[in-house]
C-alpha cells in the first residue's frame, strides 16, 4: 500500500496533472505563444514547478481571481523563466527574469489580472516590453 501511495505522489508531481490544463494561443507583438492556463488555485500554486523544460513558443498564463498587486517566485522551479504581469486589458505592466530555485519575489508594477511565464529571455529576444498588448485573453477561461 505504501508503494502505491509513493507512486501516486510521483505521478501527481511528474507533470501529468498539467496535461489537464486548458491550452490557448496568445499573440504578443505578432508572436504566437501557446500557453497552459492556470486558472484554478491548485494550478496557480503548482505553476511550472518540478518541470525540467518548457518548449520554445510555449508558456503558462496565470489567471488571478481579482486584479491586484500579484507576485511570483521560483521555489521548486527548475527552468529559468521570464514573467510578464498584465493588466485586465492585457497590457504588459512589467517583465521580470527569474532564476530557478530562488525565493526572490517578483512583483507586478501595478494592478495585474494575469501573469505570463515563458522561457527566460523570450520577451527580450522579441523586443517585447512594458506597454505591449497580449491578444487572445478573451478566449481564456476565468479564474476559479
Amino acid at each position: 500500500m505504501r508503494c502505491l501511495s509513493v507512486l501516486l505522489v510521483c505521478f501527481l508531481f511528474s507533470g501529468a496533472v498539467s496535461a489537464e490544463l486548458p491550452l490557448r494561443q496568445l499573440k504578443v507583438s505578432g508572436h504566437v505563444l501557446s500557453v497552459e492556463v492556470a486558472n484554478t488555485h491548485a494550478a496557480r500554486a503548482r505553476g511550472l514547478m518540478f518541470r525540467q523544460s518548457l518548449h520554445e513558443g510555449s508558456g503558462m498564463l496565470f489567471v488571478f481571481p481579482q486584479a491586484g498587486q500579484h507576485s511570483m517566485w521560483m521555489m521548486n522551479t527548475d527552468i529559468p523563466l521570464s514573467v510578464a504581469f498584465l493588466d485586465e486589458k492585457g497590457v504588459i505592466l512589467n517583465i521580470a527574469d527569474m532564476m530557478p530555485r530562488t525565493a526572490t519575489v517578483h512583483r507586478s508594477a501595478g494592478v495585474a489580472k494575469y501573469a505570463l511565464e515563458t522561457n527566460l529571455g523570450w520577451f527580450g529576444t522579441r523586443n517585447i516590453a512594458a506597454g505591449a498588448k497580449v491578444a487572445g485573453l478573451e478566449k481564456v477561461p476565468p479564474a476559479e
